[in-house]
Formats: C-alpha cells, structure tokens, sequence
C-alpha cells in the first residue's frame, strides 16, 4: 500500500483536491466554513463547519459532481505570499482561518492559493492546474471535534482519495473494499471474538472464542520465552504516586494515567509496566555472573486514550503488552539486541508477517538523561541492527522520554503496515531505581536495561491478525478447527458423535452440527464462521468407519480414516503452518 503523505507525485494531488473539495462545499453550501484539510496516509480530508446542515454519505455524490465539474474547467493554481496583515483582512470573515494565522509563528510564511474565484489558506504543494484532479472518490463523512477537542464544536470531516489514472484509483478502491471486508471489528463480532459495551468505551471484552486464540498465543509466548532463557513475574497493576514520580511517568505521562486515592494517598494504575520490574530486579542481590537477566510479564497496564481515537483492539484504554525487561552488563549489549533482533525474527515469520526496522532517537523536549547518553545509546542501536542483518530507517525525535528504540513495523497481506515490536536502550531507568549488581571486583555497578515488546499488545496484535488472515486463522490459532456435519441427524447422527468425540479426545477443537436444517444451509455457516474443516458424513462414510472433509474455501473432498485424519490435523498443528 502506497503511503500517500510520503509520496512526492500523489501528496500535492490529494492536497489539491482537498482545495477542489472545498471550493465544490462552499458552491454547495454557501455558508460552508473550513477548518483545515491535511493529506493523510491513505488520501485527504478536509474538517467543514457547515452549520444546521449535516451531511451524509448519500451527499457526497452531488459534492463530487461538483468536484468534476470545477476540475473541467482547468483554472491554474496560484500560489500567493501574505503578510499577517493581510492574511488576517482577507480571512476576516472565516474564524477558523483567523485561528490559524493567529497560531502561526512570528517567522513562518504565509501562503494562500487561488483556483479561479477560490482562495484558501494552505502551505501547499499543489499541482498546477484543476485539470489534474480527474480520478479522484470521496469516501465517507463522519464529525470531527475542532482542535480534537470534545469540548469544541463538532465539525463534518469529509474523507478522499485522488489518483493520477483511473486503473490507480480503482485498485486502491478495491483494496478499501478488501480491507472492509477483513475490518476487525465487523469480523469479531462475526465469530464471536469480542465485543465492546457502552458501559466501559476503549475496554474491550474477550468472548469465548477470543479467549481460546487469546490463551493460545499467551501459550505460544511463554513457550518461546522459555526457550529464550527468560524468567516470568506479575506485578501489581496499582502503585503509588511516588514510585510514578522516581520512573518518571508522573512528570512526562501524567495525563494518561488513571489515579485513585487509597488512605489519603494517590495511587496511580500502572501505564507501563517497567517501575515493577525495576521494584522486581531491587527485590535481591545480583552478580555480574547473574546476568545477564530476561524477565517476561504478559502485564495489563491502562492508559486515558481520547475517546474519538478509540478503534476496536487497536486503540482501547487497556491491553495487555507482553513486556519483557533484561537487565545486562555493559559488554552484553550488543549480543543480547542482535539474539533479541533474531528472536523477534523468528516470531513474526511464524505468522507470515515481514518488517522494516526504524530507530527513533531523542525527543525535542521530554527526555530524561543526558545528551552523550542517548547518543551513545543511538550509536549501539544502530550498530546492532547492522551487525543482526537489517537496515534501520531513523525516525528523529520519537523515542520514549528514557530512551532510544528500535520499532518493529510489520506488513500484513494487504501490505498495510503496523508498529507492533520495539526495543528500548535504557541507561536512565536502573540510574534512577539505583539497580545495582556485584562486579568482579566486589565493586557495585549500575546494569544496563533494554525495555522490549514482540506483539505489542495482545488486544492489538489479535486485531492484526483478524484482518491479516481475514478470520481464516492457521489451524494452531483458530478457535474452532473443524465441524462434524451429518447429512442427516437421524441416520448418521450417532456416528457424527462417535468422531465428534474422537477428534476432540485427540484435542481438536471441534463442534458438532446435527441441527435439522438442510445440509447446503449447515456447509455454508461453516464457511462463514470460518472453520478450517468442514466433515461430511453420510451413509458411505458411517458404513466404511471414514471420514469426507473439505477445506475452508474449496470444492472438493477427501474421504480418509478418522485416524489418517487426526494425524493429518496435528501435523498441521504441530509445525504452526501458515
């Protein structure tokens, strides 16, 4: 998937036809104003106060024909420097541009752009004319808070695309198509997965299906610790305000963090989970011969997330991140990022998911620790990830207030891409906890800490994985792995439960469908509740003591004995195939 904002030909068409959107609205609707309409990853929008009027979807067909309409008639695109003064006399009459000029520095330019008749305030680029602006779909309408703030009014935001040909532009609608047919949220509702309820927005409930992938993977990554040296803590998911004041959470994360007050103390629910490893690694004495220490904690943290960000598993108010912190001496760094790379490796390959790597370095403002620290810090990141194989694409200014980090985008089978593994260098953390180990000279030294996350969270990572296999999980995953179907409940009903219970006293994951509807009606369920498995058994198959089973999205059927079939299944099992 293209991303629209990074690339040089489509980022001024998509911004240009946020301008032609705009001037189509104010034709429209005179008495439209504008707020502002940034190009974005996937397209434009542009934020639109248009008074009493609401818009919907069926609205933006009469908006585009407008759009077309203006586009034909090939006005130039000028481009015009302002002073404030200026600036501020010609937008006199639009609060929403004042409000921008007002909240321009002293020594930014001022720009506006004109097609024809319509001016708008914008930095541009753009392209030259309105005659470029011929493939272009507006999608949907939703609202949009001024400034993001619920407290403002709401404003109609107005989503498009626009593409250099017709071929461009259909093969990412079809793509939008695809990815709604794979959205989340419609297909965890579908299979019973989760739920979200108005009583708790952003916290999400597991329903037993989702339990059962969930437990799965949780399984999974202990497993694979375990192979990895790593030992497992749980620490409390409520501490008080002093322990967030030494991490600290409560100067630079105060605002996302839920607090309560316990015999007159504040008490805050733990953001992350690091201030409990370090209370962990404190709890004993250790030697340089000790480490270097891997401590695993699947750790539920909850963090104040604004409530129009809220998206399904992928933005909610409480996850679970599967969290690890190694504790190591100075010479195991560069050892334990690159066994750490290769681990991470290793478990994205298992679900058919590639990666990029970016190193995000220190922030402008909130940091703690010193300069040469995080430089130093960056430096080895960097040379990790080299010496590990991979290249890194430096992210500037985006690493956590302690330190730098390594982020992990994976790629799904859409070719969408998802921030899910990080890993921190940490020097600022065991300094201020003053963790210590016994070197070997008897002397006390201070440990270095890597903070390091492989799905990122549970909850989101499921959600990946939902639209990555579009519900159709590999066989280890899927919450239900195969459905026994009798043609007829009366003459093969015993025999659909004999190998009902056969597969699942071999562990299968089974159901059994013996309801008295017809056969065509139980085969497509199956399918649309996405079950790797369908077995049909008639007369033929309870007379032969066999099985006739078709694969999840094929026509045709193998007949095999139950056992051939059970050893079929856990092979498939067994070696996590995709």
């Amino acid at each position: 998937m293209i991303n629209i904002k990074e690339s040089e030909k489509l980022m001024p068409l998509n911004h240009s036809c946020a301008h032609l959107l705009a001037e189509a609205v104010k034709k429209l609707y005179p008495e439209a104003k504008f707020w502002v309409g940034p190009v974005i990853e996937d397209g434009f929008y542009y934020d639109i106060d248009l008074g009493d009027k609401t818009l919907t979807d069926d609205d933006l067909p009469v908006i585009e024909k407008e759009m077309k309409k203006i586009a034909k008639g090939n006005k130039k695109i000028i481009r015009h420097e302002l002073t404030r003064e200026e600036a501020l006399d010609k937008f006199k009459d639009d609060p929403y541009k004042i409000d921008l000029i007002n909240n321009m520095s002293d020594d930014e330019v001022i720009t506006c752009y004109t097609q024809g008749d319509f001016t708008d305030l914008c930095r541009g680029p753009h392209v030259e004319s309105t005659k470029e602006l011929r493939h272009f779909k507006l999608l949907r309408v939703s609202g949009a808070y001024f400034k993001g703030d619920s407290k403002n009014k709401m404003l109609q935001r107005i989503y498009g695309v626009c593409y250099e040909t017709e071929e461009d532009l259909n093969k990412h609608l079809e793509f939008l198509e695809e990815a709604k047919r794979r959205d989340h949220k419609k297909l965890g509702k579908e299979l019973g997965l989760f739920m979200i309820s108005e009583y708790g927005p952003g916290f999400p409930f597991f329903l037993p299906n989702g339990m059962i992938l969930r437990n799965i993977l949780e399984n999974f990554w202990y497993e694979e610790h375990t192979k990895e040296g790593y030992e497992f803590i749980k620490t409390p998911i409520m501490l008080n305000q002093e322990l967030w004041e030494k991490s600290g959470h409560w100067a630079n994360y105060r605002e996302n963090m839920y607090t309560s007050e316990i015999d007159d103390r504040t008490f805050a629910i733990k953001p992350m989970n690091c201030p409990g490893g370090m209370l962990v690694y404190k709890n004993s004495l250790h030697s340089y011969k000790d480490l270097p220490i891997r401590c695993g904690e699947l750790g539920q943290v909850h963090r104040h997330e604004a409530s129009g960000a809220l998206n399904g598993l992928f933005r909610v108010r409480t996850f679970t991140q599967d969290d690890a912190h190694i504790f190591m001496r100075e010479d195991q760094i560069e050892s334990e990022i690159i066994r750490l790379i290769n681990f991470i490796d290793r478990i994205y390959s298992l679900f058919n998911l590639s990666y990029d790597i970016e190193l995000s370095t220190r922030p402008e403002d909130k940091f703690i620790g010193s300069i040469e620290s995080w430089n130093r810090s960056e430096a080895i990141l960097q040379n990790a990830c080299k010496q590990a194989g991979h290249d890194c694409k430096i992210n500037p200014g985006d690493g956590a207030f302690y330190g730098p980090k390594l982020d992990f985008h994976i790629k799904d089978s859409l070719g969408r891409v998802w921030q899910c593994g990080t890993i921190q260098l940490d020097n600022n953390l065991p300094e201020r906890f003053d963790l210590t180990y016994i070197d070997k000279d008897g002397s006390k030294k201070r440990p270095i800490m890597l903070h390091r996350v492989i799905f990122g969270s549970i909850e989101r990572f499921i959600g990946i994985l939902i639209e990555h296999f579009a519900g159709l999980f590999p066989l280890w995953l899927a919450p239900v792995q195969a459905v026994v179907i009798p043609v007829s409940s009366e003459y093969q009903g015993e025999y659909a439960s004999k190998v009902y219970e056969e597969l699942k006293n071999n562990g299968i994951r089974v159901e059994l469908d013996n309801r008295n509807e017809k056969l065509g009606y139980r085969l497509r369920e199956a399918q649309t509740r996405k079950i790797n498995y369908t077995l049909i058994l008639g007369d033929k198959e309870k007379t032969d003591n066999t099985i006739s089973y078709r694969r999840h999205g094929e026509k045709d059927t193998t007949t095999v004995s139950i056992d051939e079939f059970i050893s079929l299944l856990k092979d498939e099992i067994s070696t996590k195939k995709i």
